[in-house]
């Protein structure tokens, strides 16, 4: 079993946090009852009797804690209702994602379990027996108090996470530090070039193929561990796929090159290390991550919301987004061992690429409105300012697409005026010859 794919599906699953939490809340009712007997039976006399509860008291201090903790966690979840629908209706249905994986609302569900697992063990070993206890309701008190307070850092969550300037924040942040995770320097070698002569060998005609075992998505791929798998059977592998891909069973997944003399024994080990599930994720798909922005931006620009302002803000964090990618991004596709033999090619996705797919969707929504238009066409000036010519002619071939989408001859001096402005700025930027001219 592929532990890493384990680990993965655990940490990113909703549930994994509460279940933690719950694990601890048995242990210490154990460790409390433990203390409370050595406690009690050591030094009872030398302790003040503030300090001592009631059995009976402490049957009415768990009882009320299970009660008002189901009625918080009952909140919470309506809470969680109406975020989820908002999110829904009036972003998108992909950031709901960045909600419930919110380390918040499952640190937050995770300590109310913590509350109610205690207080309801508690009460079931109190019994009918009167007698003195010390740490375990001195403990549900401190407890309490610790869940009324993530009771009021949850409200205070949610109400921000409803704020739509919040969220694209909070996309923008997440999606800069993949970006910056992503193109990181790895334990593992990578190139973008690699020999010629030594690739022609590998025919593409004698490929044998490793097929899906499932269909889903693209989630994640584990580089180093298919380089070592590689390295250990001396194969070369290559992918049929890009990150996000919808891959169909038994489709290619993988195509590799071994010694004739040799034969593979369970060529399916590798897709272990490929984790398919049945939506994208944002764990290294950079693309899907900046999606979530182009979809609220469309979405505010459609008659039903009207709002542009949300979509210029969007348009400015991808614009933001792309910059930062365009400065750090490499087209890696050979994956390489530590005794230098290519050992994985991987198709890269282009810068062009990205570009294309944060923009094309909000020009065919968007082109009506001169606004976003010429907040897209800020955002492409920027881009071709900030890096080089590579970049810059990328940004020039997919402007030229936003200018021509725009009837220029419908526009009044105003907005004619404003949007050649925007054109001209780009136009300098990418050091081309162009002049916008009405028929």
């Amino acid at each position: 079993m592929n532990k890493g794919k384990v680990w993965i599906n655990l940490r990113d699953s909703f549930w994994f946090l509460p279940t933690i939490y719950s694990i601890l809340s048995i242990l210490a009712v154990a460790i409390t009852a433990l203390i409370d007997q050595w406690v009690i039976s050591e030094y009872k006399n030398n302790i003040p009797a503030l300090f001592l509860t009631k059995s009976s008291v402490a049957q009415t201090l768990y009882g009320s804690m299970v009660t008002s903790i189901l009625t918080m966690t009952t909140i919470s979840f309506s809470t969680i209702m109406v975020v989820l629908t908002t999110y829904t209706t009036q972003f998108s249905p992909r950031t709901l994602q960045d909600f419930m994986k919110s380390r918040v609302t499952q640190h937050v569900l995770g300590v109310f379990s913590f509350g109610f697992i205690f207080s309801l063990i508690n009460l079931f070993l109190l019994g009918k027996e009167p007698g003195l206890g010390l740490v375990s309701p001195l403990f549900t008190v401190i407890v309490s108090i610790i869940c009324l307070a993530f009771f009021i850092l949850f409200i205070h969550h949610s109400s921000r996470f409803l704020k739509v300037n919040n969220l694209i924040g909070a996309i923008r942040k997440s999606t800069s530090n993949l970006i910056a995770k992503t193109f990181e320097e790895k334990n593992y070698q990578t190139a973008t070039e690699w020999d010629n002569n030594k690739l022609k060998t590998l025919d593409q005609s004698k490929a044998q193929v490793i097929p899906a075992e499932k269909s889903g998505y693209i989630q994640n791929v584990q580089y180093g561990s298919l380089i070592k798998w590689a390295k250990d059977h001396t194969l070369i592998l290559e992918t049929s796929f890009l990150m996000g891909d919808y891959i169909q069973k038994d489709m290619p997944l993988f195509y590799y090159w071994k010694d004739a003399d040799s034969e593979l024994s369970s060529p399916q080990e590798c897709t272990a290390y490929v984790l398919i599930g049945n939506e994208r994720i944002d764990t290294q798909d950079v693309e899907f991550s900046i999606q979530k922005l182009v979809e609220i931006a469309v979405r505010a620009i459609s008659p039903s919301l009207n709002d542009p302002h949300t979509a210029t803000n969007c348009i400015n964090r991808i614009g933001s987004l792309l910059i930062k990618l365009a400065s750090v991004y490499e087209p890696i596709r050979y994956y390489i061992d530590n005794d230098d033999e290519l050992r994985l090619i991987a198709q890269p996705k282009s810068f062009e690429e990205y570009l294309y797919k944060s923009f094309y969707q909000i020009k065919i929504y968007g082109y009506h409105d001169i606004s976003v238009m010429n907040g897209v066409l800020e955002a492409l000036y920027k881009i071709a300012t900030m890096n080089d010519q590579a970049v810059q002619e990328d940004v020039w071939t997919f402007g030229k697409t936003i200018i021509n989408a725009v009837k220029v001859d419908e526009l009044d001096e105003l907005d004619f005026k404003r949007f050649n402005n925007e054109v001209e700025k780009l136009v300098e930027a990418c050091n081309k010859d162009f002049r916008l001219q009405k028929s």
